[in-house]
């Protein structure tokens, strides 16, 4: 699955997802899916954009592996927020952003400038920063509700969130903070992608690499500040790197990642505030990062691309296919040594290798039905003119890796046998040529073993 099909892996499983949710659900659901609440309906645009805009900027964050230095970003700017509700003396929303983002901003630009002395290594760096900036930012926190007016400070909104409190200005405020993040992510694609991958590289080409680094953080700083409302600094890093993580499971191209991520991020949003909309006493910010795990584990377990189940499918697939071709190398020894009218009996066969019989057994039935070898009622085995072609050029093959292997590795011939076996299913026509090429080694012609064969009876 790749390109633009793959894009739409996501929008089918939510809709399914939804669609389930709603048949299943009570009332309540349905009432809510319908979007027909203002209040709802501000709640779930809300958060729908900031997924989007978390998962879009932390794409760039998470390759460029800043994910703690995001975290100790988020804790940062408590201090910030409690230290703006001093100086303004109220709950003025604007003031109390600023302040975070200006916190925010000096914590990251502590990490980077204590990972520049000597013996501090940056998770050192990020724990110290982390620790430190949340201490201060709890004892302001203190002291602001210590005030007349510290009561009607709603501090705790930062650290915990309070999607369902999310008005039309929050609302715009997000989509505002999403648009600004792709317009600079379009704009600065090409140099992100050079920054993430290899940036000595993109300092060589005269790219700025330390002013990048400093944009791309100053839109995690903004991404991270306006979330605070919704999830809290506690869990924003989660929608920063969750969705990152799960599209990286998916796909090697940056772009189709990044669209991924941003998917990811914004069903995140979209899915918790409904469920979370549904049931009384839900957090929301705990709901929705538990749908980016959902999405995570998902990923981790069923992408085609580095999912755990198709990996394993892999590996089994292609250990099926290379004991069926050490069936047919097998038998086009024996017929080497014995000629083609002499069958191999099953007993024989299952001594020359370690197969389990029941292994064996598949291995024999699926080259029987590819019409490679027939077995007679007496387990008697011979190969079929198709098997003949493909078992002699998988001979050739061996035998070819192993004169190589013992000319210019000095591989004993004793033991060139199992090295060779590690990589003759996987030569292409180019380097069979090529050693054809350097073992002046006539084209077709199986050269003679290096090492004598097992005699079977």
């Amino acid at each position: 699955m790749r390109g633009p099909a793959m894009l739409l892996v996501l929008p089918a499983l939510v809709a399914v997802a939804v669609t389930a949710a709603a048949a299943l659900g009570g009332d309540e659901f349905r009432r809510v899916l319908s979007l027909a609440d203002y209040n709802t309906r501000i709640v779930v645009l809300g958060t729908t954009l900031l997924g989007a805009a978390a998962g879009l900027i932390g794409t760039f964050t998470y390759l460029r592996k800043r994910a703690m230095v995001s975290d100790a970003l988020a804790h940062a700017t408590l201090p910030g927020i409690a230290a703006a509700f001093l100086l303004v003396g109220q709950k003025e929303i604007v003031p109390l952003l600023i302040g975070g983002a200006i916190a925010g901003t000096l914590g990251v630009l502590c990490v980077m400038g204590l990972r520049r002395i000597p013996r501090i290594h940056e998770d050192a760096a990020i724990g110290i920063v982390l620790s430190v900036f949340f201490g201060v930012g709890l004892i302001l926190k203190s002291a602001a509700t210590q005030l007349s007016m510290g009561d009607q400070a709603g501090l705790d909104r930062f650290i915990y969130g309070t999607t369902a409190g999310l008005i039309r200005q929050d609302a715009w405020l997000i989509g505002l903070t999403a648009a600004l993040i792709l317009i600079s992510v379009v704009l600065l694609f090409k140099e992100f992608r050079l920054l993430c991958f290899d940036a000595a590289y993109a300092h060589s080409l005269g790219r700025r690499v330390r002013l990048l680094d400093l944009l791309m953080m100053a839109l995690v700083v903004i991404t991270t500040v306006v979330g605070l409302q919704a999830v809290g600094l506690i869990l924003v890093i989660a929608l920063l790197i969750i969705p990152a993580a799960a599209a990286r499971f998916w796909t090697d191209d940056l772009a189709t990642m990044t669209w991924l991520s941003v998917e990811f991020g914004a069903a995140s949003g979209f899915v918790g505030a409904l469920i979370s909309g549904s049931y009384a006493n839900l957090p929301a910010g705990a709901v929705i990062v538990i749908c980016a795990g959902v999405l995570f584990f998902f990923s981790m377990a069923f992408a085609p691309a580095r999912g755990i189940v198709f990996a394993w499918w892999r590996r089994f697939a292609l250990r099926r296919r290379i004991g069926r071709q050490h069936v047919l190398r097998a038998l086009a020894e024996h017929e080497e040594a014995h000629g083609s009218e002499r069958p191999l009996p099953f007993a024989s066969l299952h001594q020359m290798r370690s197969w389990r019989r029941i292994e064996l057994r598949d291995h024999i039935q699926r080259a029987r039905a590819a019409d490679e070898l027939t077995i007679d009622p007496n387990d008697n085995i011979r190969l079929t003119p198709t098997g003949r072609v493909r078992a002699h050029r998988l001979l050739r093959n061996h035998r070819l890796w192993e004169l190589y292997l013992i000319r210019y590795a000095d591989v004993a011939p004793t033991h060139v046998d199992r090295d060779a076996d590690l990589i003759e299913h996987v030569l292409p026509a180019a380097i069979t040529v090529e050693l054809e090429r350097v073992l002046a080694e006539k084209r077709g012609a199986i050269p003679a073993s290096p090492h004598p064969l097992g005699d079977v009876p």
